[in-house]
């Protein structure tokens, strides 16, 4: 073992008397090992496995399963589990009450993904929201706020926020500024903008009201994620229709987000809000260079020679003193 590696070479150095080495090596031996991680790990894997393998099945024996039989089978399945985390759930409270544990947590969770299985069958079989998608994408989005809220659960706070921004067209995940064309498209970048700025505000109202404040993470993590990815789509977009984000607002409002996830990093010790008001703000400094600056006469040298290779040593710089940024002394 590692422990009795360095025990022994601590004895050789003359470091740790045998006596201190002995007792450490009895402790090293019989403690106990957490298995939390991993505990949380499985049940995750096996949540994503059985939805997943629950939707396969579905789709391969659709002919041999009459629909009322996969409709009741999803319907009490999905009650199940919400009446087990009902029945764990602990007293509601706008802190952070202690956990329920990991089964009530996961099986919530479940319940969850197989609502939007059911909502998504019924859809597809009966055509039970016709044409009225709004509602479709509303109503799970208002049951897992609800839900999200009662049980104290960020995972479920996270679907809520997914599913509101279904419903208001746009997708939280950074990558849909791609696969949703946020610069060809001004209407899909300002609702995006416009969605962001409000989950940053819910953010900052829960946690300077200490209304469940452990939210704040989510809320703000996808929230300016999302307003700074749009506005920085405005910023490059290439699009005829006229910008409903002009470009020096644009600036104003990524320069204003990037340093208030700076200043929150440093009020909260957080390394993500740090890295992303950085990197942000970086990428928008870096474009009024290249606005500001005449490339044509010596410009582009003095970019390549002096701008990127300063900057370069700086990003490096703040990296490895990150520590005493986010914890001054």
């Amino acid at each position: 073992m590692l422990s009795d590696q360095l025990l022994a070479d601590l004895q050789a150095r003359g470091l740790l008397p045998p006596a201190q080495a002995a007792s450490i090596g009895d402790y090293e031996r019989t403690r106990l090992f957490s298995l939390h991680y991993e505990l949380r790990t499985l049940l995750y894997l096996g949540i994503v496995l059985l939805s997943g393998g629950l939707g396969v099945l579905l789709y391969q024996h659709l002919d041999d399963i009459s629909h009322s039989v996969i409709v009741a089978g999803i319907s009490l399945l999905m009650t199940a589990c919400f009446v087990y985390a009902a029945r764990q759930r602990v007293p509601f409270t706008w802190g952070q009450p202690p956990p329920a544990g990991l089964l009530p947590d996961y099986a919530l969770l479940l319940g969850c993904l197989l609502f939007l299985t059911l909502e998504g069958y019924l859809q597809a079989q009966y055509q039970f929201f016709g044409t009225r998608y709004g509602l479709a994408l509303a109503l799970p989005a208002v049951l897992f706020f609800g839900l999200a809220y009662r049980f104290d659960h960020r995972g479920v706070l996270s679907m809520a926020i997914t599913a509101l921004a279904s419903w208001m067209g746009v997708a939280v995940a950074p990558v849909a500024a791609i696969t949703q064309n946020y610069t060809a498209d001004p209407h899909l970048t300002g609702v995006a903008v416009e969605l962001g700025l409000l989950l940053v505000a819910a953010g900052i109202w829960s946690d300077f009201q200490n209304w469940k404040r452990h939210f704040a993470f989510t809320y703000l993590s996808l929230g300016s994620n999302l307003a700074l990815i749009a506005s920085l789509a405005a910023l490059f977009s290439y699009s005829s229709a006229p910008a409903w984000l002009p470009h020096p607002v644009a600036v104003v409002l990524i320069l204003v987000l990037s340093a208030f996830l700076v200043w929150y990093a440093r009020r909260t010790q957080s390394y993500v809000f740090l890295l992303l008001g950085v990197l942000y703000g970086y990428v928008v400094v870096t474009y009024l260079f290249f606005i500001l600056v005449d490339l044509s006469s010596g410009g582009l040298a003095f970019l390549l020679t002096a701008y990127f290779p300063l900057t370069a040593i700086g990003l490096i710089y703040l990296i490895i003193n990150s520590k005493k940024i986010i914890h001054p002394l």
